[in-house]
């Protein structure tokens, strides 16, 4: 089978299994989860198959004549609007850790949901089965949960979601990823509110849809005015290098803000990019979708939906950098670089004060989306792309670890009986090392990914080519941002490596500082073994981007990641080779190592009852990053509550009522008094008068006439013989007037 018809197939399984569950297979909770996690690995077979293809044809002749195929789909006059699938380098790399990613959620979802053993059977490591009951230290009984009752749907939405992302990354053009982006917004309204008795949970799932909607609007309206200019969202026609010459001379519609076409183009879909990637101002929702289960919340901050925003943003990169010189910055490249950097400082300051384990995680994404986006605003194309791929594995393996260490908890929580303790605060943990040996080493390996850890994690080298770009726009370039992101980067990075230290050591390090921390347990090989194979890729992930004249090395050989990614962008775009600088080594290594330090020093001996050593050195500003700065507070002050006021008063009291009510009712009343003149002016005198006068005479003529029906056979046979003489008498009379 051709590369080109696997590419039509690979998002289909995830597809079809969310059909097959909702339809028919839903109330088999086993047959549903093997139809999802069979449809996951089918798509992850094909998509591996496709990658060494790729590989085989080699990424320099592949980004020259990338695998194609394209059908006519909607009818646009003369010609027909064509989608098709695509895959270049760029849809390689992102083909490649969305397969292994989705496939390891999908596994572990099976774990999540069924923790521990069917009713019956033995107890595995310690753990409780299913419908057990469990005494506590009290001597109250509490019965073990049964299997998620809405299992089977969990596993419908969970494909559909796959399917999306699958659909993004395959297309050949902007309309088609857009359906795969708005798939993805749906189920992540879904997911996000799996749990909807739960108040917090359908706010939640509210919050992302409606947050995310804002940037979704702005990203139809590039797309609307792309098209209109170009003719085409397909890759081929938008990315050359005509197109591409056409917007960047082009003045944007009403002369906005003196920006090109291109620059215009740029800036709405960036803001499609802000909403789905949850940047600054737009964050709001990603820390309130931990309300979902954490197989969603690894799905969303590591295979999906924020990862999808970044990965339109490199799609579309010689647009947002169409126009610009060499060391020149389009204004969506500075924007991008302002909003990417703040973002990431921002997050990562609140991420140091939180306790919520998946909470701390979350405020990471959104900080290490801003990593990105302000890498791809300098123009570090690959280093952005490259710490894409690495994050998505390491983030993937701290959600999972996360929910990993929550169920032990959980059961911990089971065996004391005290539900008034949080299982995902951090504050209750401590010592689960022990505990759960093989959560603590892949979640060790994730953390320090994701604090960069010198020279052996894939974090490490991501961020440091990150580094090494921004180092280079400032020295070889002269141009300032380079030195701002920088800092602001080198900057959340130090905190980055700070807030892991503490999160490894509250949960993992000391002594358990709650009894349920004591009655933890390791959870079982569904959830442990992707962790596992996550971990894997946690560290090797990296190695491909390993500088090719590091220290001097001539490491070129292993690194094979700039010819993959680099040649997606148009002949004319160039990006020059970095030369190796200790001075972005430098600040990898201390930033890395001494936040790392600075976390161990103050958290290695912290007990239970002790006050958090952040709250002794921030003091009065400790409760202000506790509370993300106050910004939904602000948001619901402000927007929300002006929304509601719009909502309640000027459409429901003014629009609603008063005008659209009003004319409503005035048009019922006008057409009650014309009914009333039409009744009493023409239906009445005339309709039910000529019907009453029609039936008035007809009864009559029977009145007058019912004398003759008496019933008697001699009148009847006395008539009809008056009949006869009077007719013959007739007929006689006209036969005598003819014969004359």
């Amino acid at each position: 089978m051709t590369t080109e018809s696997l590419l039509w197939l690979l998002p289909l399984p995830p597809l079809v299994s969310f059909f097959v569950i909702v339809l028919l297979t839903n109330r088999n909770k086993a047959l549903s989860h093997a139809i999802a996690v069979g449809a996951a690995a089918l798509s992850w077979l094909l998509g591996m198959v496709v990658f060494v293809r790729a590989l085989q044809t080699g990424m320099e002749h592949l980004g020259e004549e990338p695998f194609r195929s394209a059908v006519a789909w909607l009818p646009t006059g003369n010609t027909a609007f064509e989608i098709g699938v695509s895959l270049d380098p760029l849809g390689t790399v992102a083909l490649f850790f969305v397969a292994w990613t989705v496939l390891m959620i999908f596994i572990y979802s099976t774990g999540y949901h069924n923790y521990g053993q069917p009713e019956g059977d033995h107890d595995l490591k310690g753990l409780p089965p299913h419908g057990a009951t469990l005494t506590d230290e009290s001597g109250h009984k509490h019965t073990v949960p049964s299997v998620e009752p809405n299992y089977s749907r969990f596993f419908a939405f969970i494909s559909l979601f796959a399917f999306g992302m699958y659909l993004l990354v395959v297309s050949d053009n902007l309309l088609t990823l857009f359906v795969g982006w708005e798939i993805m917004g749906l189920c992540s309204y879904l997911l996000i509110g799996f749990w909807f008795a739960k108040p917090s949970a359908r706010a939640a799932a509210v919050k992302a849809f409606m947050t995310t909607r804002i940037g979704d609007v702005f990203m139809l309206l590039g797309l609307v005015y792309l098209y209109s200019l170009a003719g085409s969202l397909s890759y081929e026609v938008i990315f050359s290098p005509e197109t591409l010459e056409m917007l960047a001379d082009t003045a944007a519609v009403g002369g906005f803000l003196g920006l090109t076409a291109a620059g215009l183009i740029g800036i709405l879909l960036l803001v499609g990019t802000v909403g789905k990637s949850a940047q600054f101002p737009l964050h709001v929702w990603l820390p309130d979708a931990m309300e979902g289960p954490t197989p969603v919340s690894a799905m969303i901050h590591a295979a999906t939906m924020v990862s999808a925003g970044v990965y339109m943003v490199i799609r579309i990169f010689p647009i947002l950098s169409a126009g610009g010189g060499h060391g020149e910055l389009t204004p969506p490249m500075m924007t991008m670089a302002f909003i990417g950097a703040f973002t990431a400082l921002f997050a990562a300051t609140i991420a140091v004060a939180q306790n919520d384990i998946k909470r701390v995680l979350a405020y990471s994404t959104i900080s290490q989306l801003g990593f990105m986006i302000a890498a791809l605003g300098i123009g570090a194309y690959v280093a952005a792309a490259f710490h894409l791929m690495t994050h998505a594995f390491f983030k993937a393996l701290l959600f999972l670890g996360s929910g990993s260490v929550i169920h032990g908890m959980e059961h911990g929580v089971l065996h004391t009986g005290n539900h008034d303790v949080d299982p995902q605060d951090m504050m209750n943990m401590g010592g689960l090392s022990k505990k759960m040996p093989i959560t603590f080493w892949t979640f060790t390996i994730g953390g320090m990914a994701l604090a960069g850890f010198p020279f052996v994690t894939a974090g490490f080298w991501s961020k440091d080519e990150i580094f090494a770009e921004a180092w280079s726009v400032f020295a070889n370039e002269g141009n300032p941002w380079g030195l701002f992101v920088l800092v602001m980067l080198g900057l959340a990075a130090l905190l980055t490596a700070f807030y892991t230290m503490r999160q490894i050591m509250l949960t993992f390090a000391g002594e358990p500082r709650t009894k349920e921390a004591e009655h933890a347990h390791e959870t079982p090989w569904t959830m442990t073994l992707p962790l596992v194979v996550l971990s894997f890729f946690a560290v090797t992930a990296g190695w491909i981007g390993i500088p090719n004249d590091f220290l001097g090395l001539n490491l070129g050989k292993i690194n094979k990641f700039h010819g993959v990614v680099e040649t997606l962008l148009p002949s004319e775009i160039e990006i020059p080779a970095l030369e190796f600088s200790f001075v972005p080594l430098v600040v990898s290594l201390v930033v890395a190592l001494g936040g790392l330090l600075i976390g161990w020093l103050l958290y290695k001996d912290f007990k239970a009852g002790q006050t958090d050593p952040m709250k002794r050195l921030l003091g009065g500003f400790f409760p202000v990053l506790q509370n993300k700065y106050y910004v939904d507070e602000l948001y619901q002050a402000t927007f929300v509550r002006f929304s509601e006021w719009v909502s309640e008063t000027v459409a429901f009291r003014w629009l609603d009522r008063a005008i659209i009510d009003g004319f409503l009712h005035t048009v019922a009343r006008v057409a009650y008094n014309l009914g009333s003149v039409f009744r009493d002016r023409f239906e009445l005198p005339v309709i039910h008068n000529a019907g009453d006068l029609a039936g008035e005479s007809v009864k009559k003529f029977g009145f007058n006439f019912r004398v003759l029906q008496t019933g008697r056979v001699q009148q009847y046979m006395l008539l009809v013989l008056v009949n006869v003489i009077a007719f013959g008498a007739l007929f006689y009379y006209l036969l005598e007037i003819a014969g004359k």
